[in-house]
């Protein structure tokens, strides 16, 4: 259990992932506690040889974080008065969540925060996955403890038909790329057919495009038509509870609004709906409610209370919960609109002819253009529309059919899928001759805080870190073209800030130029001076325009998606507005599908 001294509760946490005692370090941990040197065991070795912090002595002094040799220890103190015993906890000296979201009936609740925070495991917990043990491990869990904690909340109900098995539960899970692994050599169609309790398996896989591959191997296909195959399982099952944890992940924006128009179908009186999404836009127009994640990654979480869409997004954004009395954040994440940029004031870097290419049965063109020093380009398409073949070409990775590119520049590239080697640390990575070691110190690492996670493998990191890792990566090298391909993937939406914040820094301080391919309409907003629009018909033809003003590209890409933005009055961030709805029409009468 945690400690508790003055009205604060004490959390230790040890990554024994990158402990590495007894291989580099005698226990020095214990050898610099205060409490230890006093006679006490605040701090002792466990059975695998990696220390255990007795969290009822620590005095939370702050020594043994600061000394450790890989900085493996966390210890802080929360306020106990305002968070009792965590729902779940992983273990001795782990990570633990306080308190979990409400089910609403004919509702979606969307789970807002970053990553490592617990929403997955919230989701886990109520999806029946993971039963809540509330610190207690000597002993297995069972429901008891859960439904007795909730006594007189909604969840007190949930936890009691949960426990009788009176709840149908649908799930998709976040990492759809190892279903390839655990259906290799199934049929998609066998998969799905398994799955579909209502009947509807035609119809499901017409609306969401993978009709045309119900033939086809699971570990044959790609990445998007994973997660929507992953979301038609989770669809087509009979369930008064569906949870979609990062349904947006390898989706265009077509696709994006296309499911969440099919999420929002499953909606009835006795039905729920509770979604884990990092696109911002996508989230805002999903959700009916949100739940705020906020604490300390892989540390501790705690979910705030239930709050309008509106309102949850925008003070997870502030940084405050009025309701709460917390400020998580010190600075507030806000989107300034940008004026339009001035070409005839910045000097043309790169020039680039017409460009042509084909592979198989589908072809790429281009129109001429050119980037200017100082500034971000944005490319917007749908999947499968040439947007990463365009940017290969640039980067010299494939010739075009039609022309021979020879810029005479240094560039930095970061391609859309990421193969980190085995035995690589982040420190190695990060200590290379080609490092712009001032760059990474005074503008990268100083917004991504790299350095945190120098004592790991690149192959052991998660998604997310090893995306910011690449992104951090490409942009010290000191590269005149920095070509970066969906760098928003798999990071949570503080982060993608964060990133997009630092490419903009970067890109302004050095005067250099960036290319962005991303599907984020939030990150895209909020990083480019101008976009790149590819239009077409995925995976036969793609046709890209000249980078053209921000207003104009945005207004022609939203256009041939038919949806209109509007920005929120308080905080400048892009909201999608309902289909059919006033707003809606209003702007698509104008032509203004995207506000500035």
């Amino acid at each position: 259990m945690a400690g508790f001294s003055k009205g604060k509760m004490r959390v230790a946490v040890i990554d024994k992932d990158i402990c590495i005692n007894g291989n580099g370090c005698n226990f020095y941990c214990a050898s610099v506690c205060p409490i230890n040197r006093s006679g006490k065991e605040c701090i002792v070795l466990g059975e695998d040889n990696k220390p255990i912090i007795n969290e009822d002595l620590c005095t939370g002094c702050g020594i043994c974080p600061k000394k450790c040799p890989v900085f493996c220890i966390t210890v802080i103190n929360l306020a106990s008065e305002k968070h009792s015993t965590p729902v779940h906890q992983y273990g001795v000296n782990a990570f633990r969540l306080f308190n979990l979201p409400n089910p609403k009936q004919n509702s979606v609740v969307g789970l807002l925060g970053r990553n490592g925070i617990g929403k997955t495991t919230a989701l886990r917990v109520l999806a029946g996955q993971l039963v809540p043990n509330f610190s207690v491990f000597e002993k297995p869990a069972d429901y008891k403890k859960a439904i007795e904690s909730f006594k007189g909340k909604e969840l007190q109900g949930f936890f009691e038909r949960l426990s009788k098995k009176q709840i149908r539960l649908s799930y998709k899970p976040q990492k759809v790329d190892e279903l390839a692994e655990i259906f290799k050599g199934r049929v998609v169609r066998e998969l799905l057919e398994k799955a579909d309790e209502k009947k509807q398996l035609s119809k499901i896989a017409a609306e969401l495009g993978i009709d045309s591959i119900l033939g086809s191997e699971i570990s044959k296909v790609s990445g998007g038509e994973l997660q929507r195959i992953a979301i038609a399982a989770c669809m087509l099952k009979k369930a008064d509870i569906y949870f979609f944890d990062e349904p947006s992940s390898y989706l265009d924006v077509s696709q994006r609004l296309k499911v969440a128009e099919l999420i929002r179908g499953l909606l009835d009186e006795s039905t729920s709906i509770i979604v884990v999404e990092h696109d911002l836009a996508l989230l805002d127009y999903l959700s009916d409610y949100i739940h705020i994640f906020y604490g300390q990654k892989s540390v501790y979480g705690i979910v705030s209370g239930i709050k309008s869409v509106r309102n949850g997004i925008n003070e997870f954004l502030d940084g405050f919960l009025p309701e709460e009395n917390t400020r998580f954040r010190e600075k507030e994440l806000s989107f300034g609109v940008k004026p339009p940029v001035l070409s005839e004031k910045r000097r043309i870097l790169v020039e680039y002819p017409v460009l042509q290419k084909k592979l198989g049965n589908f072809s790429m063109q281009t129109s001429a253009g050119s980037f200017m020093e100082g500034e971000v380009v944005g490319v917007l398409g749908p999947n499968a529309i040439g947007k990463t073949t365009f940017v290969k070409c640039l980067a010299g990775e494939i010739l075009p059919d039609n022309a021979k590119l020879n810029f005479k520049l240094k560039i930095a590239y970061k391609p859309q899928y990421l193969k980190p080697p085995e035995e690589v640390l982040v420190r190695q990575l990060f200590s290379a001759k080609e490092i712009n070691q001032q760059l990474f110190e005074t503008e990268i690492d100083r917004k991504l805080n790299i350095k945190t996670l120098f004592e790991h493998k690149l192959s052991e990191l998660s998604g997310g870190e090893l995306q910011k890792v690449s992104i951090a990566y490409n942009l010290c090298l000191g590269s005149d073209l920095i070509l970066l391909d969906e760098p928003s993937a798999f990071i949570d939406i503080e982060d993608r800030l964060r990133v997009a914040d630092c490419i903009r820094s970067v890109v302004s301080s050095t005067k250099k130029i960036a290319l962005v391919v991303d599907h984020d309409i939030l990150f895209q907003d909020y990083i480019s001076d101008r976009l790149i629009v590819f239009s077409g018909q995925p995976a036969k033809q793609g046709i890209a325009s000249k980078p053209m003003p921000m207003h104009e590209g945005m207004n022609l890409f939203l256009k041939e998606m038919n949806i209109s933005f509007r920005r929120d009055p308080q905080t400048g961030r892009p909201r999608a507005n309902k289909i059919d709805s006033q707003k809606d029409k209003e702007q698509k009468k104008k032509g203004e599908y995207y506000y500035q």
